[in-house]
């Protein structure tokens, strides 16, 4: 059986397995053998187990030497693509991920499909990439046919699913290339228990409908007790209520998060090209009429403004531990 490497994407602070590794590993499945491969330092015993249980066969990372520059992922994936021979290479779909798929692509002299939305293996058992085209109205197939086929896959366009392997750690070493690499100098702390928007489960965005910055200081606190990353509509950084790349839309950011609460947003063309893969879709505003109720399986009509905080007291309430009241009247 051939084999597919899928490039592992780790928390920078933590050093955990992204949830998007998982969702190539189980990708990778139908195309082949799936194989980890581990850029920068050596994977920890945590990183192996997580990426034994979601399929991997074999993890490959570089040896461990004092080499200064050290080798970049692009030239862990070129050395490894020359030395197994794989069916496919699969990349998530980040701005690092489509960067370093891109220099592998010229690196390999190999064709490249960026933004995929799922993968199948085709009559000949190639890979055969989905994609959305023309604001997300259509789906396309499409295949390579030249090269060891390089594919970018939308951060959560498919759930992870545990396929326990015994997975085989090796090392090789590369040689870095002497291109100059780009250094990390800082990485932004986000906001306490909210994941990125790419890698979210939860999203909850914000559209004009939500009135003003304050209230979204309250849509924002829903999100952090949801786990959730924040999003906007295009409205809604155009008015600087959020920056520009949470935005949701054909000009923004695509989402495919299990559950999108979206909060006075009324359901553009273009909002909805960012968001419409999402596995459910529940819709508060004050205008029933709203195309986002025609996605929605749950539609909530009424002012924002006041059943945020009620939603964001609920949540609190239901989070927060059941003490028994050894006094059920306070009077």
């Amino acid at each position: 059986m051939a084999k597919v490497l899928t490039l592992v994407e780790r928390d920078a602070r933590e050093g955990t397995v992204r949830r998007s590794a998982c969702a190539l590993l189980t990708l990778a499945r139908r195309l082949g053998e799936p194989v980890a491969v581990v850029g920068g330092a050596p994977p920890s015993g945590e990183v192996i187990k997580e990426l034994s249980r979601h399929g991997a066969t074999e993890i490959w990372c570089l040896a461990d030497t004092d080499q200064a520059p050290r080798a970049t992922d692009t030239d862990l994936l070129a050395a490894l693509a020359q030395r197994l021979n794989p069916a496919a290479i699969l990349i998530a779909s980040t701005s690092g991920g489509q960067e370093t798929a891109a220099r592998l692509a010229i690196r390999l002299d190999s064709g490249i499909i960026t933004d995929a939305v799922d993968l199948h293996p085709g009559p000949g058992g190639e890979a055969v990439a989905v994609q959305r085209c023309l604001a997300g109205s259509y789906l396309v197939e499409s295949t390579i046919i030249r090269g060891v086929p390089v594919i970018t896959v939308r951060p959560e366009a498919a759930l992870p699913e545990p396929h326990p392997a015994e997975a085989a750690l090796h090392a090789i070493a590369v040689e870095p290339s002497p291109h100059r690499a780009p250094r990390v100098v800082a990485i932004p702390e986000p906001r306490a228990a909210c994941p990125t928007l790419d890698h979210a489960d939860i999203v909850v965005a914000g559209g004009r409908g939500v009135g003003s910055r304050a209230a979204f200081a309250v849509l924002a606190d829903v999100a952090e007790a949801l786990g959730a990353a924040v999003a906007g509509s295009h409205t809604a950084a155009e008015l600087g209520w959020v920056p520009s790349e949470a935005r949701v839309g054909l000009n923004g950011k695509t989402v495919h998060p299990r559950l999108y609460l979206a909060c006075g947003v009324s359901g553009s063309v273009r909002h909805r090209a960012g968001m419409q893969g999402a596995k459910t879709v529940i819709a508060i505003g004050d205008d029933p009429a709203a195309p986002i109720f025609k996605l929605a399986e749950l539609g909530v009509v009424g002012d924002v403004q006041t059943i945020l905080p009620a939603l964001l007291a609920e949540i609190r309430a239901r989070r927060r531990p059941h003490d028994p009241d050894p006094d059920p009247d306070p009077r």
